[in-house]
């Protein structure tokens, strides 16, 4: 391979970069070593595949995310791989000319591309509350779903409808999965959602020419099949009792578990923990705030209000794969008396070791 890899929208790609990239998407998929060269020649292939990305009720934030992700050169990566033809953010062209180019795409490659969608589709009085190039995005959904060969929904809005759907939902928003039917439909929930979760994603389906395992939610499982409280890196303060108790005391400086002050972690799936964001190697939680339940349905309305501890009642299960089906809906009505009798359990033996020590 040379040095530069094939790229026609970003040559700043090296060799070093790609494969590392790939590297990383193999691990984020649970791939063994064995399995990246297939990754890599998938990922290097002349023949890259048509992209569409439409933007509804959202806030660009999830294009941001990507575009501004690095660790190693993630956007270059992703541009790399993908053949760009529609994205109202980044593209050059504009008004009848962008629209143009959209319906040739369409036609000529009916059947073969991938469609993404970011943002929420509004439902009420006729979609009016969301328009482009004349259209609700309603229509455009209904005339462009139907001829894509899978569909990813990215971002919280997208799949789940987001801060548009939450209550009262004064739109009507909802996301892709309530209005296509008979196409694929991937859900990458998050707000925004980590960068390799969608490379990942991108990368199976070149690779093994079918989409991810999903969840019951439409979610792949290698991005969310483990609930975020199983393996994150403050659950051993959780384990023996050490929480903070408010925002900026001794305990919150000390790193203690964050689950008193409306941690949702114990009700979420998702990698973050694993696959962290950007070259700074961070999560929410790892620089002291709470997990907001962003990857799940609704949450703007079942994680609120945020700084609120989550009920007790059981945490389900011991966080394998299988549980994101038979938990992952169920947000809130099933979290923990466990975790309050695992906490009662962990200040138990604090106060036993305290008075070993006396």
């Amino acid at each position: 391979m040379a040095d530069t890899v094939h790229n026609t929208l970003d040559p700043q790609l090296n060799r070093r970069g790609f494969l590392k990239g790939c590297t990383m998407a193999a691990a984020a998929l649970g791939l063994s070593e064995t399995m990246i060269p297939k990754l890599v020649e998938a990922a290097a292939a002349a023949e890259r595949p048509r992209v569409v990305w439409l933007h509804f009720q959202e806030c660009t934030g999830c294009t941001e995310s990507l575009l501004r992700a690095s660790h190693p050169d993630l956007a270059h990566l992703i541009l790399d791989v993908i053949s760009l033809d529609y994205h109202e953010t980044v593209m050059a062209a504009a008004g009848h000319q962008a629209e143009e180019i959209l319906q040739k795409t369409v036609t000529e490659h009916a059947g073969k591309f991938i469609l993404v969608i970011e943002g929420a589709i509004p439902t009420k009085d006729g979609g009016i509350y969301c328009k482009v190039g004349g259209k609700t995005a309603m229509d455009t959904l209904a005339e462009i779903g139907p001829k894509a060969a899978a569909i990813i929904a990215i971002g919280t809005c997208a799949t789940f409808g987001g801060v548009q759907a939450a209550s009262p939902n004064p739109t009507g928003a909802v996301g892709v999965m309530d209005l296509i039917s008979g196409v694929p439909v991937v859900n990458i929930p998050g707000c925004p959602p980590n960068p390799m979760s969608f490379l990942g994603t991108v990368l199976h389906y070149l690779t093994f020419k079918r989409l991810p395992a999903m969840d019951s939610l439409n979610r792949p499982l290698f991005a969310y099949g483990r609930r975020i409280h199983d393996h994150c890196e403050r659950r051993p303060h959780f384990d023996e009792g050490r929480f903070v108790e408010q925002f900026g005391d001794e305990f919150h400086k000390a790193g203690y578990c964050l689950y008193k002050v409306g941690c949702k972690g114990p009700e979420t799936f998702s990698n973050c923990p694993a696959v962290r964001f950007n070259d700074v190697d961070v999560w929410p939680v790892s620089v002291g705030h709470g997990c907001v339940g962003c990857t799940e349905p609704n949450f703007w309305d079942t994680m609120t209000p945020f700084y609120d501890r989550l009920p007790m009642v059981k945490i389900p299960g011991t966080g394998i794969i299988a549980d994101a089906d038979s938990v992952g809906t169920k947000v809130l009505g099933v979290t923990a008396a466990a975790i309050g009798i695992h906490a009662a359990v962990g200040i138990g033996k604090r106060l036993i070791k305290g008075k070993g020590n006396e």
